[in-house]
């Protein structure tokens, strides 16, 4: 007998009165909630001392708070998920010019973004678990780009404790398309404070090189030549990362990328023994850890820089102005399929 279980409850009213609920499934272990605003994964509750719980994402407490932030916390991101230098690319011989909402570039979509829509919603069960799916078309035109874009999000819990997010989209047009979830980890909880003292392991020798405001050159650095960025091995997270900066914020290319799921990375705090093991069949993936969060989170948690990390799947930054990285391009014939999958272990 299955002990995957379902609820719906109401999570607040829009202001145009439109009704957001809250979307909980949980398999006896552990548990994941989502509201249909934004596609957000509001907590992942897993085991702790005692018979408690601990939620291990970071966010906020109502939907006022995801409404007014722009953190984009536990959120679907999308057209074109990170940055896209000069907020402009040319695709087929016409120039499509973007939002500049980062400097001069355009991130995660610009000011139209779809955290701040209300998505369609409904339960399904696959053979990947329990979960929801959302939908809704993004029309053409849409944050300025070409393509009636129909999209599906889907969230499964198994029995493995596995969060297995799919992302598929069709279009009557090419396009680019570049969807990830922008959750902020923090496997000591979502009060837990810093990040740097919980372990990274990725299966990457190689990120996508940034300017100053964080915009692809077109090159992979090695982690061999900038030993800061080299996670090949079991290493705490802020080890090496006053060398970053600010912190990490770079695209790590997955060695294993060949399109089919591949797990490539292990995040792992030493004091629970609490462990994140993330599979994808995406080529990248954005590792931030939270360098610029302020404010309040749950329960009037003060947030600080580097209390969370965000490990986002997804394609190169600025595909779409770069040839030589793998391609964004979604056309009729070539629809977008993405998996990701977070596997917990405590």
């Amino acid at each position: 007998m299955s002990n995957l279980k379902f609820k719906k409850v109401k999570f607040g009213t829009l202001y145009d009165g439109r009704k957001v609920h809250l979307y909980t499934v949980s398999n006896g272990s552990m548990s994941f909630s989502v509201i249909d605003y934004g596609c957000t994964i509001t907590s992942i509750l897993l085991p702790a001392k005692d018979g408690k719980k601990v939620d291990v994402l970071l966010g906020c407490s109502t939907l006022e708070g995801y409404a007014s932030s722009g953190s984009c916390f536990g959120t679907v991101v999308g057209r074109f998920a990170n940055r896209i230098g000069g907020a402009s690319f040319s695709l087929n011989g016409k120039t499509y010019q973007l939002d500049k909402n980062d400097g001069e570039n355009c991130l995660h979509g610009g000011f139209d973004r779809y955290e701040k829509k209300l998505w369609s919603a409904k339960k399904i069960r696959t053979d990947k678990g329990l979960g929801i799916e959302f939908s809704r078309v993004s029309p053409a035109g849409e944050q300025n780009m070409p393509g009636n874009l129909k999209i599906k999000v889907t969230y499964t819990l198994n029995e493995d404790n596995e969060l297995t997010l799919d992302y598929s989209a069709k279009t009557d047009a090419p396009t680019p398309v570049n969807l990830t979830n922008h959750a902020y980890f923090n496997l000591k909880g979502y009060d837990g404070g810093s990040i740097e003292d919980q372990e990274l392991k990725m299966d990457c020798s190689k990120f996508v090189e940034v300017d100053e405001h964080l915009i692809p050159s077109g090159k992979l650095c090695s982690v061999d030549e900038k030993k800061a960025f080299d996670f090949r091995v079991p290493k705490l997270i802020g080890k090496d990362m006053k060398e970053t900066g600010s912190g990490y914020d770079h695209a790590y290319c997955i060695d294993s990328y060949n399109g089919s799921l591949v797990e490539f990375a292990v995040l792992k705090d030493p004091a629970s023994g609490r462990t994140m093991t993330v599979s994808t069949t995406l080529p990248a993936c954005q590792i931030y850890t939270a360098n610029f969060i302020d404010g309040f989170g749950k329960n009037g948690y003060p947030l600080k820089s580097h209390d969370a990390v965000c490990m986002e799947t997804e394609a190169y930054p600025d595909a779409p102005n770069h040839e030589n990285f793998p391609s964004c391009i979604v056309t009729p014939e070539k629809p977008y399929h993405e998996t990701t999958v977070y596997k917990f272990g405590f």
